[in-house]
């Protein structure tokens, strides 16, 4: 097949959606498809909107690919302009997640932007069903829906149930948080946390990483900082920032618990990456990760608002470290259990090319 992948930025970036994409593009290449990256310049909203009418970038899409999927992230630019295209045979959205979830408060016009965009294409692929459910509620007469589910950074059990069970009596309690600082994340909130966690009257002893880029959102990163110099526990807290694959698996191969208690996930690929080292994961209540996370089971589910139960699920945890052994086995159990990039990235292959009898609509 020839393909066109659309994005903003570059590939390379480093968040869960642009992982995807960029496996989901080795993963096509591998299979002897051709892929063209197209990568349109992110802006601000009304800049990317204004980019859509941009009759070079029309001519650059308007090409004769056998399927354009283009990332979801994109429809700002691409809502209007696909109804203009008619050389690439299928359009194909892929939706980590619905970006008016992300920010409730957009007004009108945006959320009919995103329905609009939604409407323009052949199918859609959702990362989990929460997103596909969320998307159709969204556009409710788009009925071609595909989920297809990432897989984590090591594609089951990264280490064993032996490391795992020792590691649970190690001390002190070691919190990982993985992920951009941004808003949606939430380290604010994991920050609010910690201080009950040390009003409890038997607090434990802990250490909190934090990896992820600052740059994301420098604003909030600032404000981040600003709050931990306010924090008389601050010394416990190790802001790595952006650091290697390498800094990460060997953090995680650290870890008992990682706390990302976002405001939302479409899917939630850092809870996932937890169960494969056996670190047991405080996910979002609020999007896809309920999908493979049970709490009391193999981690937690916590609103983003919670911020008493997260901390006392930290001290119960640091207190019965048996409990947390055996959440940390059922992690990897459910790391070993869960499809692989291959399972994924074949069933959208199969739906560019036409090839798929039936969308699990």
């Amino acid at each position: 097949m020839r393909v066109g992948l659309v994005i903003y930025g570059s590939l390379s970036q480093q968040s869960g959606g642009f992982r995807y994409d960029r496996k989901l593009c080795e993963y096509l290449r591998g299979r002897g498809d051709t892929v063209e990256v197209i990568s349109v310049p992110w802006r601000s909203y009304w800049h990317n909107v204004a980019t859509g009418f941009s009759r070079r970038l029309r001519s650059r899409l308007d090409r004769p690919f056998d399927v354009l999927i283009q990332d979801e992230l994109c429809h700002p630019t691409l809502w209007w302009l696909n109804g203009r295209l008619s050389r690439p045979k299928r359009t194909v959205g892929l939706v980590h997640h619905v970006q008016s979830d992300e920010q409730p408060g957009l007004t009108g016009v945006r959320r009919r932007i995103e329905r609009r965009y939604l409407q323009s294409v052949d199918h859609a692929v959702a990362t989990s069903e929460f997103t596909k459910q969320r998307g159709r509620r969204l556009a409710p007469d788009v009925d071609d829906w595909l989920v297809a589910p990432p897989a984590g950074r090591h594609e089951g059990p990264a280490i064993d149930e032996s490391v795992v069970r020792q590691r649970a009596h190690s001390s002190p309690l070691q919190i990982v948080y993985l992920g951009n600082l941004i808003p949606r994340k939430n380290l604010l909130g994991l920050l609010s946390a910690l201080e009950r966690l040390e009003a409890h009257e038997n607090a434990p002893d802990w250490r909190l990483s934090v990896l992820g880029s600052h740059e994301a959102d420098p604003a909030y990163a600032k404000r981040a900082h600003r709050r931990l110099a306010d924090l008389e526990f601050a010394d416990r807290i190790d802001m790595l920032g952006k650091v290697s694959d390498d800094v990460v698996k060997q953090t995680l191969t650290d870890s008992h618990v990682l706390c990302v208690p976002s405001t939302y996930e479409g899917f939630g690929m850092v809870y996932l990456e937890a169960t494969e080292y056996g670190v047991v994961p405080i996910a979002s209540a609020n999007g896809g990760a309920r999908e493979f996370i049970t709490d009391g089971h193999n981690g937690a589910l916590v609103g983003p608002a919670d911020h008493q139960r997260l901390a006392g699920l930290l001290a119960a945890w640091a207190e019965d470290r048996e409990q947390l052994a055996t959440l940390g086995v059922a992690a990897l159990e459910t790391a070993a259990a869960h499809p692989r990039w291959a399972e994924t990235f074949e069933s959208i292959r199969l739906l560019c090319a036409d090839e798929t009898p039936a969308v699990n609509i």
